[in-house]
């Protein structure tokens, strides 16, 4: 390999590993300040690691000198003229392809989003449609310790039958002292229910943001049907409400992912 061949590939070698290194910054930066979730686990976990092989191609400044300064030997003073047009021209591709980045990025994110959405909604369903008994007794709300431990074991089993089966709960709205409250009924209550000890309503209150308690009375108060899905940094929600006759719940979905959907 001649000298000239020899800079040609030591030129090719360091912006491929400079430019790579810029992208790998830029995106993770971009993931880390704004929360997204884009790649699976093994994904994600590959890119993070692809980082020390771009440093390996940068390693030792002396290679990096030795590559200009073979750079400048090599070159006549008329193809100077000619490599900083070049270079012009590949650094305005550099700058307009980081919006593309972005919109890859929060593109990814958003259909993993839409992905845990239809996730959920499919769960929520199921609860409903699987066994008609079991839904059939969470509609009927009574607040009373054999509804309260008859619901506890139904989404025990539910939690227990799926891996992927996200934190869930039954919403119902009720009153305390005339103030109404929404209570909160999950599979991991292990309150002592017998007859001569009752529940106590303040113990299964579940705390709600405004936005979420005006959605809660829509559909408590003014019968609104539509579900309502959120997510945020790799938080889902989804509030999936459930009549038959004049009887309403709402049930409650929440979920934590550290990785996103999108890859194998």
């Amino acid at each position: 390999m001649n000298p000239k061949q020899l800079v040609r590939l030591s030129n090719i070698i360091g912006i491929i590993a400079i430019v790579l290194l810029v992208y790998w910054v830029f995106t993770f930066i971009t993931i880390e300040v704004f929360g997204l979730k884009v790649f699976r686990e093994n994904m994600t976990q590959t890119f993070y690691m692809s980082v020390l092989g771009i440093l390996a191609l940068m390693a030792g400044a002396l290679i990096i000198n030795i590559m200009f300064n073979l750079t400048r030997i090599a070159q006549k003073h008329n193809q100077d003229k000619q490599v900083a047009k070049t270079g012009k021209k590949v650094g305005w591709i550099l700058m307009a392809s980081f919006p593309v980045l972005l919109i890859v990025l929060f593109g990814g994110d958003y259909l993993t989003s839409k992905k845990k959405e239809r996730l959920l909604v499919k769960s929520a369903k199921s609860i409903i449609e699987t066994n008609t008994k079991k839904s059939d007794h969470l509609v009927n709300y009574t607040f009373d310790g054999n509804w309260i431990v008859e619901t506890e074991d139904i989404l025990e089993i539910l939690s227990k039958t799926d891996d992927n089966f996200p934190h869930v709960s039954i919403l119902v709205k009720d009153s305390i002292d005339s103030e109404p409250v929404f209570l909160g009924f999950t599979a991991y209550y292990h309150g002592n229910l017998t007859d001569t000890i009752q529940p106590v309503k303040k113990t299964f209150i579940t705390k709600t943001t405004q936005p979420e308690r005006d959605y809660l009375n829509s559909v408590f108060e003014d019968g609104n049907e539509e579900y309502r899905y959120r997510s945020h940094d790799g938080r889902y929600e989804l509030f999936y409400p459930y009549f038959k006759g004049q009887n309403r719940i709402v049930i409650y979905f929440s979920e934590y992912q550290r990785y996103g959907k999108i890859g194998s």
